[in-house]
């Protein structure tokens, strides 16, 4: 079968033929491919830069992705997580991490939404435990998961959303997707953290979901600086490193704030919260999707093509879906 494979310290991945996969034990069954994302975190395990990557440098080489739309042996459409690599005609999946997709969802949207709805449902729900009513910002989002952010903030009950990003097209779309207020990154930083300030001060924030961190993190962070009085307590919860994966913290800043700081990813969910995630919140995220009420987009392209579009730019907000 043909698969996208990488090689050690490989520059990129190649279009092969590979062995196909068989099941090891009862746990695994084989999936006939459909879709599958192709994402920063495939990317970044394939490259061995994502902290949770393995590399095997005795394997010569392995195919690549981690999740994928698909049809089982038995006819059910589903999504899986991989055993092995998902980016090929055929792959290896773990039956207790499935989810059966409404009959009227694309392959596409299928295979593009759970990433999004994993970096952005998990960490609303589990690391903000937001409420309903609650005032939550994102930061950074005009990119793909940051507006499945947006749109699951409001469907968990959110009364007020302020979104932040760098695209101005992308931004503005926000405000059709459930954003009640976007907020320019490209713009000086005094007058960022000044707009941040006055918005804290008419709606307080309760939930920040951050994409990016870096410096730009520490730009929230010095909005959020409190004086020496009362301040309102916000949760913040770091889920990207879109811009740097370091900041610099000020004591002063976590001294004069009430301010709950943690972060959202594999390592951080307890097993109770992942299979809340394949229970309830996956199957929910795909009914909504199928009645148009959670909005996405994606670009496709052929298996055949993996080479030449593994670097490629997509348009702001979209997911790269290939499709064997």
């Amino acid at each position: 079968m043909k698969a996208a494979i990488m090689y050690p310290q490989g520059d990129g991945p190649h279009y092969a033929e590979v062995v196909e996969p068989v099941a090891q034990d009862d746990d695994q069954l084989v999936l006939r491919v459909s879709a599958a994302a192709l994402k920063h975190f495939d990317g970044g395990r394939a490259k061995g830069t994502h902290y949770s990557s393995q590399p095997n440098h005795a394997q010569p080489a392995q195919v690549i992705g981690g999740d994928a739309v698909g049809t089982l042996p038995d006819g059910t459409r589903v999504f899986a997580l991989g055993v092995g690599g998902t980016l090929a005609e055929r792959a290896l999946i773990d039956r207790r991490r499935l989810v059966a997709l409404p009959p009227h969802l694309d392959d596409a949207t299928a295979a593009a939404l759970p990433n999004a709805v994993i970096g952005a449902g998990m960490a609303l729900r589990f690391r903000a435990g937001i409420q309903p009513g609650e005032t939550v910002l994102i930061n950074g989002a005009t990119g793909f998961t940051g507006r499945v952010a947006v749109q699951l903030a409001k469907h968990y009950g959110a009364g007020h959303v302020i979104a932040t990003g760098r695209n101005p097209a992308s931004l503005q779309a926000l405000l059709a997707l459930g954003a009640d207020k976007v907020l320019s990154v490209q713009q000086a930083e005094e007058a960022f953290v000044a707009q941040l300030q006055a918005l804290h001060t008419s709606s307080p924030i309760d939930v920040l979901i951050d994409y990016l961190w870096g410096h730009s993190a520490e730009l929230l962070l010095r909005a959020l600086q409190g004086t020496g009085s009362f301040t309102h307590r916000v949760r913040f919860v770091s889920v990207g490193t879109m811009l740097g994966d370091s900041v610099a913290l000020s004591g002063a800043t976590l001294r004069s704030t009430d301010l709950h700081l943690s972060g959202s990813g594999l390592g951080s969910w307890s097993r109770q919260e992942v299979s809340h995630l394949f229970a309830e919140m996956l199957p929910e995220a795909f009914q909504l999707a199928a009645a148009g009420r959670l909005l996405v987009e994606t670009v496709t392209v052929p298996l055949a093509d993996i080479a030449r579009v593994w670097e490629i730019a997509v348009p702001a907000g979209a997911r790269l879906v290939v499709l064997p």
